[in-house]
């Protein structure tokens, strides 16, 4: 009888991350053709427990992973899920992102009253923790006030009710993993709002050292074409300061005849935006892919560096 191996699997507590870790194990589980068993791990990191400053001021997309990169770096999980938005461009030297789950929904999502951005009333206060989705919202419209607003699906939706904002924004790609899309008044067209670099990918971190199971295991669920667009982005994200402290956005996409994808960095408050975009001819490999997204940022920096003297 063949060995069944059990995959501890770490993962935030939130019931979003719950819910991706979840899927990934059914996934491991059904690609192994039972071979492996999961168990789930929940860890409170440290960007979940400050939720009264923005991300930027308490020290970056960091904040999320660092506890699940720790319990990977002493062997109390053997693999970590993660949205890829929260996950930083340059991990850990004992980490490397094995897979990349299919995609979900990348675009944001208008929480309110209101379905459009251009609806929403003069001088609306919106709630996000985004200096992305702030700087995005003010482009279109600089009446706007952006107000932070941190922690999970719930609690934003809860103090969306208790009347702290008139609307926020939040992921369509978690809002339809909980079940809840429901709760969109509209989805935000990519021109007024441009995903973050690996929205809707779910990114599985796995120690340098892992068995060879084990690596095998986690790469039967890898998918190519979300490999392609986190390679590209991350590689856009990672050559224009891809820290949570300046506003970037990018947008990799497979179609029939190869890859098109936009990218563009923002000033903080909007009032400046630098955009490229590009097209391949055929459909790339993960080198080419990368190439791809750092052109496009190269781009983006001598557009910007031109407009800044």
């Amino acid at each position: 009888m063949a060995q069944t191996h059990t995959v501890r699997i770490g993962t935030r507590g939130s019931p979003l991350a719950l819910a991706q870790a979840n899927l990934f194990a059914a996934m491991l589980v059904k690609a192994s053709g039972g071979a492996v068993t999961t168990s789930i791990h929940p860890y409170t990191t440290t960007g979940d427990k400050i939720l009264d400053k923005p991300l930027q001021d308490a020290g970056g997309k960091g904040l999320f992973t660092k506890e699940l990169d720790r319990a990977q770096a002493v062997g109390e999980i053997d693999v970590a899920v993660h949205s890829l938005k929260d996950v930083t461009v340059k991990l850990e030297e004992h980490l490397v992102l094995a897979a990349y789950l299919t995609r979900e929904d990348p675009h944001d999502c208008l929480i309110g009253p209101w379905a459009r951005i251009a609806d929403l009333p003069q001088g609306a206060v919106v709630g996000t923790s985004s200096l992305r989705r702030k700087a995005q919202l003010l482009a279109v419209r600089p009446d706007l006030k952006a107000v932070t607003f941190r922690g999970n699906v719930q609690t934003r939706l809860r103090k969306l009710a208790e009347g702290e904002a008139q609307a926020t924004i939040l992921a369509a790609a978690g809002l339809r993993r909980l079940g809840m899309i429901d709760k969109a008044a509209g989805i935000i067209p990519v021109e007024d709002m441009m995903p973050a670099a690996g929205q809707g990918i779910i990114g599985v971190t796995l120690h340098k050292q892992a068995p060879e199971w084990l690596a095998a295991a986690v790469a039967a669920v890898d998918d190519k074409p979300a490999r392609l667009a986190a390679v590209a982005e991350r590689a856009f994200l990672r050559r224009l300061d891809g820290s949570c402290r300046t506003p970037i956005a990018a947008h990799f996409m497979l179609t029939a005849n190869g890859a098109d994808m936009v990218g563009e960095v923002l000033s903080d408050e909007g009032d400046r935006r630098w955009r490229a975009q590009g097209r391949l001819d055929h459909s790339p490999s993960e080198d080419e892919a990368c190439a791809f997204g750092l052109s496009l940022a190269e781009k983006v920096a001598a557009e910007r560096d031109r407009d800044l003297g």
